[in-house]
């Protein structure tokens, strides 16, 4: 059993054990005694105190945690009102042992538990989760910001044992590469919410029995970021709805058998140099699909029935490169499982170089039958509409499309050099195109570029029962910028077409259509 440290309090000096771990200021090391035991002292009615502890302990949530506790210094009255608290909060906490001191001495179940610290060490993370597993009836967050990196040797690192939470319902760890060991054994009998992010796991394929029905009986969400260390993830589970894997460096085996599953999303998972690579999914309820990893994993992905998919997202597609792109192999490959399905996403990608390449479009000659299109576009300054043309030609009968921009490396060139092979595909500003069940158009982030508003112009044309289309601008587009667009776009609109545009994706409203 790897060591647990604890530390138990004196009861006078709960106030002080507080004090690191709140921002809030110092607390003074000599205070004026009251007269008496009313927090008034003065002589006067002390109203506020005659309140019963329940309102005592709303006011108090208002408070950030080691201010709360500073109220026990006011009178015996508020002596214990701090403890009662369901809800605490340590920011910036230097000294993680006086927090087990605090939670060892808390006398309410907490309902939410969030700690924040930087570059914490194993032995101090193992001196109060404990204490938490056993106070914690609600959520627990602990977020170790890690500044240094988290860069340790394997073989010299600090490794704790994560407590049991019997009764925590949620919990989210994010712990700066600190080293961690899964319990071999408990029940985390409550737990519906796990979320683990930059972890050294220390013994592999420890991680899938923990939250496994026998051990974790009610855990609907399962997420795993940035970690290390997990070799094999296999899952056998009766409740768990929506597993969301990210950067998983070094998995070699994925297992999942989930009846109630209903979302699948896997992400830069399998990217490494092993040859043995295993990934299996039964899960006949499966909603969405996301699987963007490396190019030979598809074609060995074992899936099951899947009669309810619903939205499926395969891996990126390099709109130039080589001819025998194995990351274009994987993903036409992985769409051509499927024939018919409500919602795809798809994701095209221009290399920020694109001299002495090929144009790959052409290698995509079918897509399921869909009526949602999630088409993201990593334009890297390139002209895109080719591409997306190409797309939308096999997604004729849509009746949505959701068209993204996300912000790529090269965000600050606009457009791309003079001469770059990407305007020599110029024939889709002239060939028919007909997307007549088209009926809602959202875009997002827009920033106005010459390519977005030829395309958008173009957009018009062809859906030619459009009812609804709605833009969200880019955090770089100023108010001004906005509205000119806003009227740029309005131009090439229809009477019929509502227009909503939003400011930074942030639903602030700033134009719509204009009224009847």
């Amino acid at each position: 059993m790897l060591p647990v440290y604890r530390m138990k309090p004196k009861p006078s000096s709960f106030p002080h054990s507080m004090e690191p771990s709140g921002g809030d200021g110092e607390v003074a090391t000599k205070r004026a005694k009251p007269s008496s035991d009313d927090a008034g002292g003065g002589g006067g009615e002390d109203r506020l105190s005659a309140l019963p502890d329940d309102i005592l302990v709303l006011i108090l949530l208002r408070l950030l945690t080691p201010a709360a506790a500073r109220t026990s210094v006011l009178s015996r009255r508020w002596r214990r009102v701090w403890a009662l608290l369901p809800e605490l909060r340590f920011l910036r906490a230097p000294d993680l042992h006086r927090i087990g001191a605090v939670l060892d001495a808390h006398e309410a179940a907490l309902r939410y538990l969030f700690v924040e610290t930087r570059d914490a060490a194993a032995g101090s993370a193992a001196a109060w989760l404990p204490a938490a597993a056993r106070r914690v009836t609600g959520r627990l967050l602990f977020h170790n910001l890690d500044e240094g990196g988290g860069a340790q040797e394997d073989g010299d690192e600090e490794i704790f044992e994560l407590p049991c939470l019997e009764s925590a319902t949620s919990a989210s760890l994010h712990l700066g590469f600190l080293g961690l060991a899964v319990p071999p054994a408990g029940v985390f009998a409550r737990l519906t919410e796990l979320s683990l992010a930059r972890v050294r796991f220390h013994r592999s394929g420890e991680l899938g029995d923990a939250v496994s029905s026998p051990r974790c009986p009610c855990l609907q969400k399962l997420t795993v970021h940035d970690s290390r260390g997990l070799g094999n993830l296999i899952i056998h589970s009766d409740s768990l709805q929506q597993v969301e894997l990210r950067d998983l460096s070094g998995l070699q085996q994925l297992s999942i058998v989930a009846p109630a599953l209903q979302v699948v999303d896997v992400m830069k998972c399998f990217y490494h140099d092993h040859n043995e690579l295993v990934a299996s999914i039964s899960a006949p309820q499966l909603v969405t699909l996301v699987w963007i990893d490396d190019p030979r994993v598809p074609s060995s992905v074992q899936l099951g029935e899947m009669e309810h998919l619903e939205l499926l997202g395969p891996s990126l597609y390099l709109v130039y490169g080589l001819q025998d792109s194995t990351l274009n192999h994987a993903c036409l490959s992985f769409l051509r499982r499927f024939k018919v399905i409500e919602g795809l996403i798809i994701t095209l990608a221009y290399l920020p170089k694109i001299d002495n390449c090929q144009y790959l479009m052409e290698d995509m000659t079918m897509l399921p039958n869909i009526t949602f299109l999630r088409l993201i576009v990593l334009t890297n300054g390139h002209a895109f509409g080719a591409s997306a043309f190409h797309v939308l030609r096999m997604c004729s009968g849509i009746r949505r499309l959701l068209l993204a921009f996300p912000a790529t490396d090269v965000e600050a060139q606009k457009t791309c050099p003079s001469g770059c092979i990407c305007g020599d595909q110029h024939n889709w500003e002239t060939d028919q195109l007909l997307l007549n069940c088209l009926q809602e158009v959202e875009i997002t982030p827009f920033r106005g570029s010459e390519h977005e508003v030829t395309f958008v112009k173009q957009l018009f044309d062809w859906a030619t029962v459009l009812q609804k289309m709605t833009v969200s601008f880019d955090y770089s587009v100023t108010e001004s910028m906005a509205k000119e667009l806003c009227l740029v776009l309005r131009n090439f609109s229809r009477p019929e077409i509502r227009m909503e545009f939003y400011m930074d994706e942030g639903r602030v409203k700033v134009l719509s259509a204009p009224e009847d």
